[in-house]
C-alpha cells in the first residue's frame, strides 16, 4: 500500500481540526446564549477594541449601542459588561454566590503572587480568611480610634500643600492618601519622595501593565499556555522576578515595623493587630500571604482617595454651585472666620459633605469599567444561558451615566444622595466594588475622602482656566507624576491662611 504524501496527511489533520471545531462551537451556541456580542477579529476578538484601563467612555458608547447587557471575547476570556443598575442588582448582588470568582491567572496570581494576593483569589476558602482578617481590623469598633488621628494629621499636611504649590495639587493628593495608608498599614508616615514608597507604587503600576494589557500578557489571556514546559514560558523569568521583588519590598517594612515592637516605638497599625492576632493563633496566615494582605491595603487605598480628591477639584471647578452649599454648612459648624479645620466628628452636623463624596464617587468612577468577576456555575438570566467562566463586570462609566438610573448624570448633583441611603457609602454608586468582593476597607477610604473634601472646601477657592477647560470625560485621572488638568486654587481669606499655617505646624513637625 502506498504511503499516504505528508501534506495529504497534514490537510487532513487540518481539516479533522477544523470540523472539531465548528462542531464544538455548534453545540456550545446551541446550549448557551449570550447578549449582544461586539463584533471582533478572529482569534484576539475584542482584545483590540477595548481600550483598558480607561475604557470609560468606549463603554459609554458601547452600552448605547447594544443595550443593557453586552458580551466582548478577549482572547480566550467571554467578558459580559453590565449597564444598567438593574442588572448588577440582579446578578453581581443577588446572585453573589455564584458570581465573585476570579479567573485563572498563571502570570499575575500564580507566579506574580505566589498565588495569595487576595484581588486575583478566586471565591474560596482562602480567600475568605483573609477578607475576615481585614474586615475585622479595618472595620472593628476600635478602627475608627485607632486610625482616624493619622487622617486629622495628613489633612492639615494637605491643606498646607496645597497652599504652599497650589499648582502641584496632584502631588498634595498623592502624599495624603499615601501617607494616609503607610500610617494605616505600617504605623509610618510617608513623603512623597520616600524611596520605599515609591518602590511600592512603582509594583503596582507594573502590575496594572500586566492586568490590563493583554499584549504584555498574553498567557493570562490564553491559559493554556501555561501547559507548555517550563523552559518554553517566556513569561516566568519576568513574572518570578516581580515576586521576588515584591516580597523583599514589604519583607523590608516589616522588618522595620517588629524592631519597633520589639522596643516599644510601634504606633497601631493594621501590621501590628495581624501580627499580635496571628500570635495569639486567632487565625491562620502564611508569611508571603501577610505580606500581600499588606499590599493589597497599600495598593488600593492609595489610588482610592487620591483619584477621588482630584476629581473632587474638577468638580468643584466645573460646577461651583454645590461648593458654595458645601461652604455653607461646614462654616455653621467651623466657624465663617476659619476658626478651626473640619474634622471627622463634624460628620453627622455636615450630611451635605457624607452626599459629596458618594457624588465624588458617582461621578466618574475611577475603575471606569470595573472589575470582573467569575460566574462559578452554568446560570440562566432573562432569556440567556451562561457557562461556568463566563466574566462579568459592571461598565462604570455607563452606569453612572445611565439617566434612568440617575437625574442629570453629567452633572456633579450631592444633592441625589440626600436621602435615607446617605450614611450608607455603598449605595448609590459602584466604585467600592459589588456583590461579595465590595472593597472591605470602605470605611477607612470613606473617612480619607471626606475629611480631606471638607478641608480643601472650607479653606479654598477653585476655579476654571478659561484657556484649559477641564474635559471631565476624557481626563486621565490616574496621572499624578504632573496635574492631569488646569486649575485655579487660592485660599478664601487671609484668614484661611492663618488657619492653615497654624495647624500646620503638627503636621510639619511629625515624624514617625
Amino acid at each position: 500500500m502506498p504511503a499516504v504524501p505528508f501534506p495529504v496527511l497534514a490537510l487532513g489533520a487540518i481539516a479533522a481540526f477544523i470540523l472539531q471545531y465548528a462542531i464544538s462551537r455548534y453545540r456550545f451556541n446551541k446550549k448557551y446564549k449570550f447578549p449582544n456580542v461586539v463584533p471582533g477579529l478572529p482569534i484576539l476578538g475584542n482584545s483590540l477594541q477595548v481600550p483598558f484601563p480607561a475604557a470609560g467612555m468606549w463603554g459609554v458608547e458601547t452600552a448605547r449601542k447594544y443595550g443593557e447587557m453586552y458580551t466582548c471575547f478577549l482572547g480566550g476570556t467571554t467578558l459580559v459588561f453590565l449597564n444598567s443598575a438593574r442588572v448588577v442588582n440582579d446578578l453581581m448582588e443577588k446572585r453573589a454566590s455564584i458570581y465573585s470568582s476570579r479567573p485563572y491567572r498563571p502570570l499575575c496570581q500564580d507566579i506574580m503572587s505566589g498565588g495569595v494576593r487576595m484581588l486575583l483569589m478566586p471565591y474560596s476558602d482562602k480567600w475568605r480568611n483573609q477578607r475576615k482578617i481585614m474586615h475585622s481590623i479595618l472595620n472593628g469598633q476600635q478602627a475608627e480610634t485607632k486610625f482616624v488621628p493619622y487622617q486629622e494629621l495628613e489633612a492639615k499636611q494637605l491643606v498646607y500643600d496645597y497652599l504652599r504649590e497650589p499648582e502641584k495639587f496632584n502631588v498634595a493628593n498623592q502624599a495624603f492618601a499615601n501617607s494616609v495608608i503607610m500610617s494605616v498599614v505600617f504605623g509610618r508616615r510617608a513623603s512623597i519622595d520616600d524611596p520605599e514608597l515609591k518602590a511600592i507604587l512603582k509594583a503596582v503600576a507594573d502590575l496594572g501593565e500586566y492586568l490590563f494589557n493583554p499584549m504584555k500578557n498574553l498567557v493570562d489571556a490564553f491559559p493554556w499556555l501555561a501547559k507548555l514546559p517550563k523552559p518554553l514560558q517566556w513569561w516566568r523569568p519576568a513574572g518570578e522576578a516581580y515576586f521576588k521583588n515584591a516580597i523583599s519590598i514589604y519583607q523590608h517594612e516589616l522588618d522595620k515595623l517588629l524592631v519597633k515592637m520589639d522596643n516599644g516605638t510601634a504606633r497601631p497599625c493594621f501590621a501590628v493587630d495581624v501580627i499580635q492576632a496571628a500570635e495569639k493563633k486567632e487565625f491562620q496566615i502564611g508569611e508571603h500571604e501577610k505580606l500581600f494582605v499588606f499590599s493589597t491595603l497599600l495598593e488600593a487605598g492609595s489610588d482610592t482617595s487620591r483619584n477621588a480628591i482630584t476629581q473632587m477639584v474638577a468638580a468643584a471647578a466645573v460646577y461651583p454651585e454645590w461648593v458654595q452649599k458645601a461652604r455653607l454648612a461646614l462654616d455653621k459648624v467651623c466657624g465663617a472666620n476659619a476658626e478651626r479645620l473640619p474634622s471627622l466628628s463634624d460628620r453627622d452636623a455636615v450630611p451635605y459633605m457624607t452626599a459629596v463624596v458618594k457624588e465624588t464617587l458617582r461621578w466618574r468612577p475611577f475603575i471606569q469599567t470595573g472589575v470582573p468577576h467569575m460566574l462559578t456555575q452554568d446560570d440562566e438570566y432573562e432569556g440567556y444561558k451562561f457557562p461556568a467562566g463566563t466574566m462579568f463586570t459592571w461598565n462604570a462609566y455607563a452606569l453612572a451615566l445611565n439617566e434612568n438610573d440617575y437625574e442629570d448624570p453629567e452633572r456633579f448633583m450631592p444633592e441625589r444622595f440626600m436621602n435615607k441611603d446617605l450614611k450608607n457609602p455603598l449605595k448609590g454608586h459602584w466604585s467600592f466594588g459589588t456583590g461579595r468582593r465590595v472593597c472591605v476597607g470602605y470605611n477607612v477610604a470613606q473617612n480619607n475622602m471626606w475629611l480631606a473634601m471638607a478641608c480643601l472646601i472650607y479653606c479654598f477657592d477653585f476655579a476654571e482656566d478659561p484657556e484649559h477647560p477641564i474635559d471631565t470625560f476624557n481626563t486621565n485621572w490616574e496621572e499624578w507624576a504632573r496635574p492631569p488638568f488646569k486649575v485655579k486654587i487660592k485660599p478664601r481669606s487671609g484668614a484661611h491662611v492663618e488657619l492653615i499655617n497654624r495647624v500646620s505646624v503638627e503636621a510639619l513637625n511629625a515624624h514617625y
